[in-house]
């Protein structure tokens, strides 16, 4: 696959596939940008009240509601107005469930791809609703911080149904990574851990009662189910969005005097402590996960060449060089973190092995390779460090 400057190869490595320049890229400058096939919110970011468009993920809330909600105060005013992005008076729903998007666009697309499979016909999301039932199975196996969602599943299901060319949508999937395990190293993915071993035909049998899967009836045989899995924990870019994050953005932006700059900056400063002091700086942001067929062919590397960002406050993603690259290098990103990336090389070995099934060979990690394979106190690491 080659497009605009980058070309899709076959590593012929433990690998697989990789992204490479065909062309040199300053640092900055954008390498690609892209859509996602399929992208859903989390289950408990939703359900906390983060309040994101059901098809793009946008922010359906003001900076200034965005701001209210996360720290608990209504005595802040935010200046400048119109450095917020979100337009509330286009932001509509389904007349029959209700779920909410930023425009009558992403509700038309949402509809024609997916949601007239997926609607829950009840504008109350009536609670025995076999989908609700799904994503409560779902919530009780998987606490926030979330990596994944079994309605990710339930999209593809309904766009392989929907569309008039199910089988070029499905073939679309297999691209993807789907394998439980690496071999050769004896991993096994996090979201197959013997603690879920009870309840994953429990999820497997509810997503068969609830959709028609006749056209997927291979991705819920067992092992298709669990592949299933392993596609979205190890595929699934995690996207974030923000509304007040947009507002910071764009007034730093402004063209204000040095008076008015230090007002807007210690404001911003007071609000981003409240924030923490509320609910915490790791859960500021709408967050969901998506399924990005170039995205999903670039390499980890703990030096990376290159970085994703999501520059528009929606699922498009934009990926960027971090340093000059060279025509025929391969493109790399950081799976993690840069607190993970900064940790030792069997801290980032434990966390890269439990999610994307395979033991880093980049040259940051071969030359640690002689290091101690400890952790420290200080490097003792959670699920919340586990996200990309």
């Amino acid at each position: 696959m080659e497009k605009k400057g980058i070309q899709v190869r076959i590593t012929g490595d433990d690998k697989g596939k990789g992204l490479f320049a065909l062309r040199s890229y300053k640092e900055g400058e954008t390498i690609l940008e892209e859509k996602p096939l399929v992208c859903c919110q989390y289950s408990w970011n939703a359900d906390y009240g983060y309040s994101a468009c059901e098809n793009c993920l946008s922010p359906l809330e003001t900076a200034q509601e965005n701001v209210f909600r996360l720290c608990g105060k209504r005595d802040i005013i935010l200046p400048y107005p119109e450095c917020c992005e979100t337009k509330k008076e286009f932001i509509t729903d389904c007349e029959t469930c209700g779920v909410k998007y930023c425009s009558s666009e992403c509700k038309s697309q949402a509809f024609q791809r997916y949601h007239q499979t997926l609607c829950l016909q009840s504008r109350e999301k009536d609670k025995g609703h076999p989908l609700v039932q799904l994503n409560e199975i779902w919530k009780q196996l998987h606490y926030p911080p979330e990596t994944a969602t079994i309605m990710l599943v339930a999209k593809m299901v309904a766009l392989v149904n929907q569309s008039p060319d199910g089988k070029s949508v499905k073939s679309a999937f297999s691209q993807f990574c789907h394998r439980t395990t690496n071999e050769t190293q004896e991993i096994a993915h996090k979201l197959l851990g013997e603690k879920f071993i009870e309840q994953i035909d429990l999820l497997r049998e509810t997503t068969k009662n609830v959709l028609n899967v006749e056209s997927v009836e291979d991705w819920f045989t067992p092992d298709g189910f669990k592949s299933l899995l392993a596609l979205i924990g190890v595929n699934g870019q995690g996207i974030g969005t923000s509304a007040f994050s947009r507002w910071v953005n764009n007034v730093s932006a402004l063209d204000l005097s040095n008076d008015q700059r230090i007002q807007v900056d210690e404001l911003i400063d007071r609000i981003y402590k409240d924030m923490d002091d509320a609910v915490g700086l790791s859960f500021l942001n709408n967050e969901g996960t998506g399924l990005y067929s170039l995205q999903s062919t670039i390499n980890h590397s703990c030096d990376p060449n290159a970085v994703v960002e999501l520059p528009h406050s929606n699922s498009t993603l934009v990926v960027k060089a971090t340093r000059e690259i060279q025509p025929e290098e391969e493109i790399c990103i950081a799976y993690l973190d840069e607190c993970l990336l900064e940790r030792s090389r069997h801290s980032r070995q434990k966390v890269l092995s439990s999610l994307y099934l395979f033991i880093c060979q980049c040259n940051k990690c071969l030359s640690q390779s002689d290091d101690p394979d400890l952790t420290s106190d200080s490097e003792e690491y959670s699920d919340e460090d586990m996200s990309d």
